[in-house]
């Protein structure tokens, strides 16, 4: 089993997940990991599809029951997004016709 990320054979074992799987750290690159992880990220197409949902103005229950993902990582996404949105608004002036 190597690293996922430099693919490294030299790793330590580094506690267990709170799912109480072994947990393992690699030593050249510090990346932690597990040896088969059974939550994965979400792929591209289910991004995508939560933010044409969101945009929809959907509730985060609904969203979260349509796409099969858990309702604190739906939440912790949209804070993320929001987090991402500029807080200045920008003020052009208007041209006036006389």
């Amino acid at each position: 089993m190597p690293c996922p990320q430099c693919n490294s054979q030299k790793f330590v074992k580094n506690g267990h997940t709170h799912y109480g799987k072994q947990r393992f750290k690699c030593n050249n690159c510090g990346r932690q990991f597990v040896e088969s992880p059974t939550r994965q990220p979400i792929n591209h197409s289910t991004g995508e599809f939560i933010n044409q949902l969101l945009l929809e103005r959907m509730s985060l229950a609904a969203i979260a029951r349509v796409t099969g993902v858990s309702s604190p990582w739906l939440q912790y996404y949209v804070n993320q997004k929001y987090y991402q949105v500029p807080k200045q608004v920008e003020v052009t002036k208007k041209n006036q016709v006389d």
